[in-house]
């Protein structure tokens, strides 16, 4: 079985096509050209439970893209021990105006209702909806509310509730911070083992969306000191440390988080070099790369994004001493969450199961990584793989009828 993991666990981290040993079941493509949708879902595996993973809705959205994150949800929830399988969805946006027309908002919700009828075979036994990138508890709303299922998507708003199966289910959007919680909790298990103190750490935060804005306010009420983020429009440095209700003021008000006054404005080039013990990219896929990836000086990264860098790239801060926390380990807290509302936990129960999973799942891959030497990656894709690959061999048939 070890010679096994390893050789699957090589093909998975390097392999460029969109199939691999347990998946995808499934690879849907929507097209709606009344209104200019293009969409993908990949339902990666389900042996674990109906796959669960997010709604993206970028520009450059491909389908190899939305293959990756699926398969990373596999792992996430096995290694996050729910019972749900790996899947993902993603619409192209924004799209072409000139195709549809009509106000921001307006539009958003059209695509958002087209898309979910056209996954409406899938839904719920095979795919549960989530929040990701450009959607969050309003486009949940939408999609349930095109499908009349309360429990076609998770993340809704926590004042939307139902009754299923004679108990009160309500929603337990994202924007709670489950995800940027659990990051941090991440954060606090990884330092420790590696020697830092938090109280005294430097911490930098690539992304100031939901999950970074959340785990700036959750590590500097650990005690760190957040000396640099950046967002899509900028960047800001102070080595004394930011304070969080400046930057969110800036980007309110202003847009971006370099406008804030209490700090430097630096490129986002510069922001990858600065002076900090930890480095938390939280905000699009492949954010590290060749381009910087040289100039980064943290010795410990945790990925509050996903697929925030490539598999080869972690290998190389693997080699040089950099301990990389992977994304299903670091960002399980938003799935984690989605599990909570499916079970109709309130929020306190939430973020308690959250830090309770986060936590040992970062303590069992960090502690195989010291002991073993073990890349990070494949330490917890071999925890996560055996779990899958136990349930896979008592399931008779992949698919049912």
């Amino acid at each position: 079985m070890k010679s096994t993991n390893k050789s699957l666990s090589l093909e998975v981290l390097r392999r460029p096509k969109l199939q691999d040993a347990f998946g995808p079941e499934y690879i849907i493509k929507v097209h709606d050209a009344k209104i200019g949708l293009t969409g993908f879902l990949v339902i990666h595996n389900t042996v674990l439970g109906p796959g669960k993973g997010g709604i993206r809705m970028t520009a450059d959205l491909s389908e190899e893209e939305v293959y990756r994150l699926a398969e990373t949800m596999t792992w996430k929830n096995s290694l996050a021990d729910i019972p749900f399988g790996g899947a993902k969805a993603g619409m192209i946006w924004p799209p072409s105006a000139e195709a549809t027309g009509g106000t921001s908002d307006s539009l958003k919700k059209l695509h958002v209702q087209s898309f979910a009828r056209a996954l409406a075979p899938f839904i719920p036994n095979k795919y549960i909806a989530g929040p990701d990138v450009n959607s969050g508890e309003k486009e949940m709303l939408w999609f349930v509310q095109a499908l009349g299922n309360f429990e076609a998507a998770t993340g809704k708003p926590g004042k939307y509730c139902r009754v299923v199966a004679g108990k009160k289910m309500c929603g337990l959007p994202h924007e709670l911070g489950s995800t940027g919680f659990g990051v941090a909790q991440s954060t606090a298990v990884a330092a420790k083992h590696l020697g830092i103190d938090l109280k005294k750490a430097r911490v930098a935060i690539e992304g100031f969306g939901n999950v970074g804005t959340f785990a700036f306010k959750y590590l500097a009420e650990m005690g760190a000191k957040i000396v640099a983020v950046a967002d899509s429009r900028g960047a800001i440095y102070n080595e004394k440390g930011l304070d969080y209700n400046k930057l969110m003021s800036a980007k309110s008000k202003k847009g971006s988080v370099a406008e804030a006054v209490d700090g430097v404005k630096i490129s986002r080039d510069h922001f990858w070099d600065v002076d900090a013990e930890i480095l938390v990219p939280a905000a699009v896929t492949d954010a590290i790369n060749d381009a910087n990836k040289r100039v980064i000086k943290a010795k410990l990264i945790i990925e509050g994004a996903n697929i925030p860098m490539s598999a080869d790239i972690e290998n190389e801060f693997a080699k040089k001493g950099v301990l990389v926390v992977p994304d299903f380990v670091a960002n399980a807290g938003g799935v984690i969450s989605s599990y909570a509302e499916y079970k109709g936990f309130a929020p306190e129960k939430m973020f308690k199961l959250v830090k309770e999973k986060v936590t040992a799942a970062t303590e069992a891959v960090v502690k195989e990584v010291l002991k073993k030497g073990k890349n990070p990656r494949q330490a917890a894709f071999e925890i996560a793989a055996a779990k899958v690959s136990k349930a896979a061999k008592l399931r008779k048939n992949t698919f049912k009828l």
